[in-house]
């Protein structure tokens, strides 16, 4: 089974940019994720230094803040260039914790 982003963005980048219940999908998601690591402890991000995890904070603050103002071309630019490389890492410090 995979994440539900990964789902909501299966069609592509077109289907994404076509569709606000897509978007908003999505866009959930990404604000839960980057609230959710803003909980993981400073040992554990520790050991992911590559992981911008204070960016990740003010990510999440512009998804909730500046709804209106979001660039969905971003968006998917993030979806595809960023969220792989932190779903590694944090299936990495799952697998560690477990």
């Amino acid at each position: 089974m995979r994440p539900a982003h990964e789902e909501n963005i299966a069609g592509g980048r077109t289907q994404f940019l076509g569709s606000h219940t897509l978007q908003d999908a999505v866009l959930r998601h990404l604000q839960t994720l980057a609230e959710s690591t803003q909980r993981l402890s400073p040992a554990l991000t520790d050991t992911h230094p590559a992981i911008p995890w204070r960016r990740l904070a003010a990510f999440r603050n512009v998804l909730v803040h500046n709804y209106l103002g979001i660039d969905l071309e971003s968006i998917w630019d993030i979806i595809q260039r960023d969220v792989p490389p932190l779903k590694c890492a944090i299936v990495a410090m799952l697998a560690r914790e477990a």
